[in-house]
């Protein structure tokens, strides 16, 4: 599975070639609703086809563009995964999907660049957790978010202890000594003290943490580690992620479901979450009355752009059409949509996730000021 984190953002956000297709749907794990997600897809894909052509887009070269959704559906999608929504990202340069766990509504956009709003709840500041279930035998990572979680598929982690143990160049030279001079064999070495030992331990989750580093590399996502008592404080002594919490789940994962993991988790990253926006809150209020707060439109879009943004909170179903230009700060707000108009609300955001910034996506009831967008300034 795609893993959606910030540098993916940041690169469907890059200026591509046009037109950029944007589709999303939710899917479904289980009953005959399941039957019905190609179909779904398949009629997603035709009207994205239609809307190429509504733009100009000769047949041959909308069909062209959507070929690589079109293989995705016919090599098996919905058999090999089972997630809550996917969101997948067309153009003539790229082709991207995620598999995430979030419900999203059939949405089709083709406009020149990709339409990212829907994602931006699972990057905001309560939007996902990780979860990495480790054990000697076998090491699994799962991404969740309130309601459901998905498990993410691993490139440059090893499987097991035993793969790390027959990789690593140390381990081959004592084997290798032992066997030379007759004093060990390979099934004391593999199956005795020298396995179980905190030394090869150290090695092995040395390997996980280097391979997850480039993939959760800028994230800010909380990691909850879920494994037998002893192998937390090993795993934390190489642990190089800055958000790893400080509780986790005892016991061996490989006799837990991924619905089991986050039923546990979810009870130690939900205070977690609550605590980090009651901060926030609370640290806009404070900062209202000095300057370095805001509810201002027209003065925290050029913050977002230019990085200052350090607090973003923003009501998820609202837009505020208009145009802003990065070069004069020169703002214009419409009422309605007009040819060349953004979501200026949305754009905050996205300038404030790239920026390194935090994102709320709260109802108006938890809004910290009457606003429909409101921030706290680094300086």
């Amino acid at each position: 599975m795609n893993v959606l984190t910030r540098n993916n953002l940041n690169s469907l956000m890059a200026v591509h070639k046009g037109p950029c297709v944007s589709v999303f749907m939710p899917m479904h794990r289980s009953g005959p609703e399941t039957q019905q997600d190609p179909i779904r897809l398949k009629n997603l894909i035709r009207e994205s086809e239609e809307r190429l052509m509504t733009r100009g887009i000769p047949a041959p070269e909308a069909r062209e563009l959507l070929k690589s959704a079109e293989r995705l559906l016919r090599d098996g999608l919905f058999r090999q995964h089972q997630s809550d929504g996917l969101g997948m990202f067309l153009s003539p340069e790229v082709f991207r999907y995620y598999l995430l766990p979030f419900v999203f509504k059939e949405l089709v956009i083709v406009t020149d660049r990709f339409h990212i709003r829907p994602l931006l709840p699972l990057l905001s500041g309560d939007g996902r957790y990780y979860i990495l279930a480790l054990s000697q035998n076998k090491v699994r990572l799962l991404q969740g978010a309130h309601y459901s979680v998905n498990e993410v598929s691993l490139a440059d982690v090893p499987e097991n202890l035993a793969e790390t143990l027959r990789d690593d160049d140390s381990w081959k030279d004592l084997h290798m000594h032992s066997a030379l001079s007759g004093k060990g064999k390979l099934s004391a070495i593999t199956h005795g003290d020298e396995v179980d030992s905190k030394e090869n331990i150290r090695r092995y989750f040395r390997r996980i943490d280097r391979g997850l580093h480039e993939l959760l590399r800028n994230e800010r996502a909380p990691l909850v580690l879920a494994g037998v008592d002893y192998l937390h404080p090993i795993y934390k002594e190489v642990n190089s992620y800055p958000h790893l919490m400080e509780g986790g789940i005892a016991g061996n994962p490989e006799r837990l479901s991924a619905g089991e993991l986050h039923k546990r988790t979810w009870t130690i990253v939900k205070p977690y979450f609550q605590k980090a926006q009651q901060e926030a809150i609370n640290q806009y209020k404070e900062f209202a009355s000095s300057g370095q707060a805001s509810n201002r439109i027209r003065k925290i879009i050029p913050a977002a752009y230019h990085g200052r943004i350090e607090l973003l909170f923003v009501i998820p179903d609202l837009q505020q059409w208009g145009t802003f230009d990065p070069g004069t700060d020169e703002i214009h707000l419409h009422k309605k949509e007009k040819t060349g108009d953004e979501d200026l609300l949305e754009s905050a955001a996205i300038q404030t996730l790239l920026n390194g910034g935090t994102v709320y996506m709260v109802g108006a009831e938890k809004m910290p000021d009457t606003d429909p967008l409101a921030a706290v300034f680094r300086y």
